[in-house]
């Protein structure tokens, strides 16, 4: 499929929706000015468009293989890798003493969602070292980070992480895998993992695991974990290569869809491995990685659905059926509407996206808890509602398509394929939903009022100029605003845990409807403010029931008993 990387959405967004200009205006931040920002989207587009976008449909049909314990990557991603590599969009918001750009994660985060919806596959590749990066940067020694970071950030090298083991999926502190003292510094490390996304190829000299593993005086469960840094080769001092190290791809998993990038089986039989971080404090340095890599996850949903909508309209454009002003089904109602959907959606998404990345760039400029308690509590909105957003338009993109959308030569099925696993990995969506009603009003529900105030006040101020847009997403601020009260008031997380997902879909849709409501303001009697139009009227309005079905409790899920749900 042709792909063309949505460059002048992502600058309306920034220019005049999320706020870039306050990033900007922070010392961190002042040389990525206006047309800094442009040439970087321009440039990232113009690789996403004439070199990645080639590259998905032939990664799907010839897969990366294991071939006599040899990695073989799908034909061309090792050139697109050196395309990514040599752009120097590995390191857009590495730090710049160790060869990085230092740009906002904001700007990263755009780059990194066109390149999902060019192709997924291999944009995974760069997203696992990405957030490598940001772990090694925040929790290891310098030592390990003047020899890695150069490398992981050149794209010389490329990096992973590994949690998953066969027994322990979400609940990670059932993992079994150890780490011996070598008692020369190092560690040996011994198990298997599993799900390993890119866990080796054949264009980067080195692969370097992030391996979660336990000491032997580690306790059990997460607090007795610890990460180690274990590299496929052995690194001499000066950064050249030694000997290889004792692990290996046992096999490579048959999936549903991202056939492009190799999930491995990896297994360590006593490999030498690097302490980061603190002893058994293995699960807050993964963290850090895992929270850059969520709100990179929720971008390839993003991603993704742009990618699903620009397909569904150019065939819907050239289909011809029926009836229609123009001869194609693009003037079929319920086509228009399918189509409406999708554009409007994936704005949504996008502006959450941003916002979140927005506010963890102003809490690494200013350092303040205020911008880092809304960066944690936007992240599981922008992870869940990004990737349910790419799977919901990449099945309707499905359904445009009618019956040919069924039928795999036409690529609409691969993007549904390739996506359905954004909502599993890097945390569940339920997980996020979970993590939000939780952990994320530890505070009392704090930072949620804080968000539904600005959206009040921002609604308020419409009522003048929008006044039926700005009354309704008044109005569902104030359903939502009732419904996090019920949320903070039930001490028992069982009965927060039941309405989880519901309300975290709820919370985004109100958010669409503030950044739809944003893009009316700027664009009054243009087609943003028609589409926000058609958002806040006929898709904000699900919001009323997620926030019944999120009241409802914890004793209806489990009415039935396990023999009459079997029964």
């Amino acid at each position: 499929m042709t792909f063309r990387a949505p460059v002048s959405e992502y600058e309306f967004l920034l220019n005049t929706v999320i706020g870039f200009d306050q990033i900007t205006a922070t010392e961190r931040f002042a040389e990525a000015d206006g047309d800094v920002v442009s040439a970087i989207l321009n440039e990232a587009g113009k690789l996403c468009n004439e070199v990645m976008a080639p590259l998905n449909r032939g990664g799907d049909l010839t897969p990366s293989a294991l071939e006599n314990g040899v990695l073989r990557s799908a034909p061309g991603f090792g050139d697109g890798w050196k395309a990514i590599a040599e752009g120097g969009w590995i390191g857009m918001s590495a730090p710049q003493e160790h060869g990085g750009m230092g740009l906002p994660m904001t700007l990263t985060t755009a780059v990194n969602e066109m390149m999902s919806g060019a192709c997924l596959s291999l944009q995974l590749a760069p997203l696992m070292s990405q957030g490598q990066i940001e772990a090694l940067e925040h929790h290891a020694s310098d030592a390990l980070k003047e020899l890695y970071l150069p490398k992981l950030i050149s794209g010389e090298w490329a990096g992973t992480m590994n949690l998953t083991e066969p027994q322990a999926g979400s609940d990670v502190g059932a993992l079994s895998s150890k780490a011996e003292p070598n008692g020369d510094g190092t560690y040996a490390i011994s198990g298997q993992k599993i799900f390993i996304t890119w866990g080796d190829n054949d264009f980067a000299e080195n692969i370097c695991h992030l391996v979660l593993a336990r000491l032997p005086d580690g306790a059990a469960g997460t607090k007795g974990i610890s990460l180690f840094l274990v590299p496929k080769y052995l690194p001499n001092e000066d950064g050249s290569l030694g000997a290889a190290n004792d692990l290996k791809v046992v096999s490579l998993e048959h999936k549903l869809g991202l056939h492009g990038s190799p999930t491995c089986v990896m297994q360590y039989d006593g490999a030498k491995g690097w302490l980061v971080g603190e002893a058994h404090g293995g699960m807050a340095a993964m963290f850090t990685m895992m929270n850059n890599a969520r709100l990179g996850v929720g971008g390839q949903g993003v991603g993704i659905s742009e990618a699903a909508y620009q397909q569904a309209l150019d065939y819907a454009l050239e289909r011809k059926q029926g009836k229609s002003a123009s001869g194609s089904i693009a003037d079929h109602a319920d086509v228009r509407r399918m189509l409406m959907e999708m554009k409007a959606d994936t704005y949504a998404a996008r502006a959450i996206l941003l916002a979140c990345a927005h506010a963890i760039d102003m809490q690494v400029a200013t350092g303040e808890a205020e911008w880092k308690a809304r960066a944690a509590f936007l992240t599981p909105i922008a992870k869940a509602f990004g990737t349910e957003t790419g799977i919901r338009q990449a099945d309707t993109g499905v359904q445009v398509h009618g019956g040919m959308g069924f039928i795999e030569e036409t690529g609409a099925a691969q993007l549904l394929r390739d996506v359905r696993v954004t909502s599993i990995y890097e945390g569940t969506n339920g997980i996020q939903a979970m993590d939000l009603v939780a952990r994320k009003m530890m505070d009392g529900g704090d930072m949620a009022h804080r968000i539904i105030d600005e959206i009040e006040a921002q609604a308020e101020g419409a009522r003048a100029t929008h006044p039926n847009m700005g009354e309704a997403v008044w109005q569902a601020c104030e359903s939502l605003r009732e419904t996090t009260e019920w949320m903070v008031a039930q001490d028992d997380l069982q009965e927060r845990f039941a309405g989880a997902v519901p309300y975290l879909r709820a919370f985004a849709r109100v958010l669409g409807g503030h950044f739809h409501l944003s893009a009316a303001i700027a664009d009054k009697g243009g087609p943003r403010e028609k589409l926000a139009r058609f958002y806040i009227k006929r898709m904000l309005p699900e919001h009323a029931g997620l926030l019944v079905h999120a009241q409802e409790g914890y004793a209806g899920t489990m009415a039935l008993t396990l023999e009459e749900l079997a029964g």
